[in-house]
């Protein structure tokens, strides 16, 4: 056989122990055993050598995950860890120095904005943002020191896109590690690499898991680069447990199917919205009036599972908004099966001053819909009663 689709890996790529089991095994165990004194001596002696220590240091359930999401990603290698946050913030630490600069969109996650605002400047980091609709901006930012770009695309929750070919070239001549969020596209719908990204992250939580079950994160990329990572994540702990990995390889086999559906119905409920009266705007990659359409077909196969649009009521009509919802759930997680609605404005953004929630792209009326897996009339007609009462 040639070369798999990445489709088919996510499936069939699994270990199988002399049991001969069908599904992958669990190995739910701390620590692991040596034939002899020669051989523990030898596996704590080389930290390269292939062979399992203890669970904080490698599992064979994590590392089974890894490798798929590894081959999904085209990646050579990656790292798994307990959290999204924990793959971000070990980025960092792994690649940064005291009086390195990162270079980041302002368009990223609350807590990534947490991280580079209050915490990386306690340990001589510097940093500094870009704004992602203006990638020409990018290149006089960069500094001496700058070491790290940072970028999520489609971001959360404004759902802006930038051109990752375009980015990975400026990062490429001035010797930049350039680090991108894939977690609201997935491998399913985006690789990164392919445009010169040097490493990829997840929040696993999120698409991967796909049902809100369990919380991981994941960073793929070069083999030297992924080293690098392994002994911060070997050496500090943010781990990933084998349980969450063992759910979140068995999710990955649906990832597939499930992006196509998720899209297939955002896309459906972006057209539908566009039409309503109490809705000011609606954006959606794969909507034409998106204002990085062009740039979304190129390098996503589809328009991913968020959409976002702004309510012509403000603070709110968004709180009013939530209230009037029946069946959509209200939770601040997002990659369900079930279709979640927030207003970051009045939760999870709420302490943003005026200027940062402008520069994050986050309005008062702004509505971020994670679009599940129900049937897409139902999903429309709960939103559509939810926004005649609001």
């Amino acid at each position: 056989m040639g070369k798999r689709h990445p489709q088919t890996d996510a499936i069939r790529l699994q270990q199988r122990t002399n049991e001969k089991e069908h599904s992958a095994p669990l190995f739910l165990t701390s620590s692991f055993v040596y034939d002899s004194a020669e051989d523990m001596a030898a596996a704590f002696a080389d930290d390269s050598l292939d062979v399992n220590i203890y669970s904080r240091f490698s599992n064979p359930t994590v590392d089974e995950f890894i490798a798929k999401v590894a081959a999904l990603e085209g990646a050579a290698d990656g790292i798994a860890t307990g959290t999204g946050m924990a793959a971000v913030f070990s980025t960092f630490m792994t690649f940064l120095s005291k009086g390195d600069h990162i270079l980041s969109a302002s368009a990223v996650f609350g807590s990534t904005h947490t991280i580079l605002t209050k915490y990386l400047p306690k340990w001589g980091f510097e940093s500094s943002y870009f704004d992602m609709n203006k990638p020409e901006t990018i290149e006089a930012l960069i500094q001496p020191n700058t070491k790290l770009l940072y970028v999520e695309t489609p971001s959360n929750p404004g759902l802006d896109i930038i051109d990752l070919e375009y980015v990975g070239a400026i990062c490429k001549k001035h010797n930049i590690l350039f680090v991108v969020d894939n977690c609201f596209a997935t491998p399913a719908v985006q690789q990164p690499i392919k445009f010169g990204a040097d490493l990829v992250l997840h929040s696993a939580t999120k698409f991967m898991d796909g049902q809100g079950r369990v919380l991981g994160g994941v960073v793929v990329g070069r083999k030297d680069l992924i080293h690098d990572l392994y002994l911060f994540v070997r050496n500090t702990g943010p781990s990933l447990s084998p349980f969450n990995a063992w759910v979140l390889s068995k999710s990955l086999e649906t990832l597939f199917i499930r992006m196509d559906k998720h899209a297939e119905n955002a896309l459906q409920l972006a057209k539908k919205l566009e039409s309503n009266s109490k809705i000011s705007w609606v954006k959606y990659p794969y909507l034409p009036t998106h204002p990085q359409h062009a740039i979304a077909k190129k390098q996503m196969s589809n328009g991913g599972a968020v959409v976002t649009f702004e309510l012509k009521g403000g603070i709110e009509s968004g709180r009013k908004f939530l209230n009037a919802l029946q069946m959509l759930s209200m939770t601040n997680n997002l990659g369900d099966s079930r279709t979640i609605a927030s207003h970051p404005a009045s939760t999870t953004h709420s302490k943003l001053s005026v200027a940062e929630k402008k520069a994050v792209g986050i309005t008062d009326g702004l509505v971020r819909v994670s679009v599940g897996l129900e049937h897409i009339d139902d999903i429309i007609a709960d939103i559509e009663q939810a926004l005649e009462k609001c």
